[in-house]
Parts: structure tokens; sequence; C-alpha cells
């Protein structure tokens, strides 16, 4: 795993961004869907306090029943500043993830990989400092154009950047039922993340990673602040 690096400002954040995304693999496919352990990540902040808590959530991607899962709590170590969220994020997701004891397989993130205007999404950054392949299953565009896609389970449409490059795809998980946008983060292809994300949702419209992380993380930050 690469060393956390925790910048001293927007510059050096950026820099930092710019060398570790030479370094994402975008040429593997990835595991094969609904085979093996998928874990999914989230955060969940009290401003007030400066405190992130992260959950990491481990399923049978065959059946999506729980493996396992944990949480980790933190300082908010970076500002919040479009762009630059991972580095308000990732010390305490590595955190979430270190003290699994099974391997997380297959790790989604809720929020971007390729789709990022620095091409850099939190997916990436993940990806890229643990080794894993990571995915990013997110409820809205950011900055990017498309078109909607079909009103069809399983429909998708290229999301676009300004130079006209498909950083990610508008799919719908359920039929009549708002998409999600995903997009790679490292080690796997984007027909397989879009592959996976099906897999993951076949009865709501977010993937039950993320789903259940978002619950757990919710439920662990209430719990400290009671």
């Amino acid at each position: 795993m690469t060393t956390i690096r925790t910048p001293a400002d927007e510059t050096e954040a950026r820099a930092i961004q710019d060398e570790l995304r030479a370094r994402v693999v975008r040429d593997e496919y990835g595991p094969p869907p609904g085979a093996g352990l998928v874990t999914g990540v989230d955060v969940a902040y009290d401003d007030a306090r400066d405190l992130v808590v992260a959950a990491a959530v481990v399923l049978d991607a065959r059946t999506l029943d729980v493996v396992e899962e944990t949480t980790a709590a933190g300082r908010v170590a970076f500002p919040y500043v479009p762009g630059l969220l991972a580095f308000r994020e990732i010390p305490t997701v590595l955190a979430a993830l270190e003290s699994l004891r099974t391997g997380p397989g297959l790790v989604v993130c809720d929020g971007y990989g390729r789709a990022h205007p620095r091409r850099f999404g939190l997916a990436s950054h993940l990806g890229v400092l643990t080794g894993l392949p990571v995915i990013g299953v997110a409820k809205n565009p950011f900055t990017f154009s498309y078109d909607p896609p079909g009103d069809r389970r399983g429909d998708t449409s290229p999301l676009v950047a300004d130079d006209g490059e498909e950083v990610g795809r508008a799919l719908r998980t359920q039929d009549g039922v708002k998409p999600v946008y995903v997009s790679v983060g490292h080690r796997v292809s984007l027909d397989n993340a879009c592959a996976h994300t099906l897999a993951l949702a076949p009865d709501f419209r977010l993937p039950e990673s993320t789903r259940r992380a978002d619950a757990l993380c919710r439920r662990a930050l209430r719990e400290a602040t009671a």
C-alpha cells in the first residue's frame, strides 16, 4: 500500500493527484461480476466536530449476504474543496479497509473515478493507494453531460467530458428509476464496472454495497456523537 500523504494546501493536493493519476491501471477487465467478494465503502461527517466516520461492508457477490463489516473514525484532515474530496475521506476509509479480516475483493465507492474534473476521483485515488480493483458509483453526474439512458434496467448512456472522452456511464439499475453514474477507478473496465453495479442492484436504485455502507457509517456516526 502506498503511504498516505496529507497535503498542506490545494496546490500540493493537485500535485499529488497528478502524480498518482499516472499510476492508474486502466487496461485490466477486473474480477467477474457475481463471484467472490465485493466491499462497499462510504463516509459520514459531523462538520461541527470535524469528525468523519467510514464504513466498509464486505458482501458475498453471489448472494449479497454480509460477510464482514467494519467502521473507523477520524478527524477531517483537509478542508472541503470541490475536486479534492478524496483527501478528506481517504485516511478514514483506508483505516476501515485495513481493519477487515477478509480480503475486500472489488471495492465500490459512493463517488467517482475517471468521471472527475482531474480524472482522479476517490475511486481512482483509493485504487492506486491500495492496489485493489475499485469502481465509483455516484448518485449525481458531477460536471459531465449525458443523454438520458433508456427507461429499462441495464440501459446506459455515456458521460462525456468537454474533450469528448467517455469518462463513465449513466446506468439505469431499475425500470423507470433515476440512473446512477458509474466510472472506473483502478484495475476494472467500464463495461465490467457497469456489470458489477447491475449485479449489486437487484431490487433498488443503489447497489447493495453502497446502501449498506451508507447505513452503517451513519449509524456509527450517531453512536460516536451520542
